[in-house]
């Protein structure tokens, strides 16, 4: 995830089951659910409420493969049908699920925790990381690669509890927005693919996110923008600690790493925590390449989808050269494996719900 960083410086509801209500009570739970959203911490765009079609794919050849395979699988009478339980789907998330340019969102809340903390503590500015940080010294970062980027959370966050670090990621994400569009981060996220989450969901899928962001930066918000659950979330951590603090037990954070989930660590991870192999694997880069090689090297029908970043009008135009997401390595294996790639300015009618 954090790789090749660049070098400048610098809510949705759940779909729900449709009963018969009176006008009254539809509109007394329209009124709750409205009132609700603007409560909410997060901004978070509407998860569509028919979502067989994939509105807003185009038809065309990508929008095909999806819908047949879906259909292959959950046919009772198809030769490649799968049992539910065995209807597990993985999805890489930054650039494959929300925006990662002009740079990953959780390494601008990095940055900003290490600025902060090295004001209070003056004894870490001549650290190379620390310094590289409130510098805005991208190349620096992009140089000490993923292990640098949470060594950096881990140490501005050690000996924190768990749940205080939920509650600092939710208000970060609740006051900062992304640059270019203005939004919130958590409304960056790409409406055809909110599509593609639930339309699996109808069909009997279970959805995880195996991402080389931070597990603990993901959950607190993935159920309410991806209805995606935080126990299908997986991610890069650190080591944790337990002991009971005037008899409460605590798990606190602590500075080791644990695990960095990219590139071959991806699969790795799916194997010791889902326990089952992938029928459908999604993602945008080189760091997803073997995440799904790993999915669709199984016996029977196999899904691979690449993300494609093609359209600099709506969102970004970027593959082989970027510093962010790069996609070189994956995108030529794709043709070799047959995968499915999403050309973005072509097969999506709508990039973020936000978009007219």
């Amino acid at each position: 995830m954090f790789a090749n960083l660049p070098t400048f410086s610098k809510s949705g509801f759940k779909a729900q089951k449709r009963t018969s209500l009176t006008g009254k009570t539809q509109l007394a739970l329209i009124a709750i659910a409205v009132a609700g959203t603007f409560a909410t911490t997060l901004q978070c765009p509407v998860l569509a409420k028919s979502t067989s079609d994939l509105a807003s794919w185009n038809d065309g050849p990508t929008k095909e493969s999806i819908v047949q395979f879906v259909k292959s699988v959950t046919d009772k009478k198809s030769a490649d049908f799968v049992e539910q339980e065995k209807r597990i789907a993985v999805f890489d998330n930054d650039g494959t699920l929300w925006c990662e340019q002009p740079i990953y969102p959780q390494v601008e809340f990095i940055i900003g925790c290490a600025k902060e903390y090295a004001e209070k503590h003056p004894e870490v500015q001549e650290d190379p990381l620390f310094k590289a940080a409130v510098q805005g010294d991208m190349a620096t970062l992009a140089k000490a690669g993923p292990r640098g980027s949470q060594t950096l959370v881990n140490t501005t966050h050690n000996g924190m509890p768990v749940e205080q670090f939920a509650d600092v990621v939710t208000k970060w994400l609740s006051e900062h927005k992304h640059p270019r569009f203005n939004e919130a981060y958590t409304s960056c996220v790409y409406k055809p693919m909110l599509e593609l989450l639930a339309y699996l969901k109808k069909n009997g899928f279970t959805n995880y996110i195996v991402s080389g962001g931070g597990t603990e930066f993901m959950r607190p918000w993935t159920e309410k923008v991806y209805d995606v659950p935080p126990e299908h979330v997986i991610g890069s951590t650190c080591k944790l600690s337990f002991s009971n603090a005037d008899g409460k037990p605590v798990i606190k954070r602590t500075t080791e790493i644990d695990f960095l989930c990219d590139s071959e660590r991806k699969p790795i991870a799916i194997e010791k925590i889902i326990g089952r192999r992938p029928i459908a694997a999604f993602g945008n880069s080189n760091g997803d390449m073997q995440m799904l090689q790993w999915t669709t090297a199984g016996s029977g029908k196999r899904f691979g989808l690449i993300v494609h970043h093609t359209d600099a009008e709506r969102e970004y135009a970027y593959d082989r050269d970027s510093k962010v997401g790069r996609l070189d390595k994956a995108l030529d294996e794709a043709t070799k494996q047959h995968w499915t790639v999403v050309d973005m300015k072509n097969d999506w009618k709508q990039i973020f719900s936000f978009q007219k």
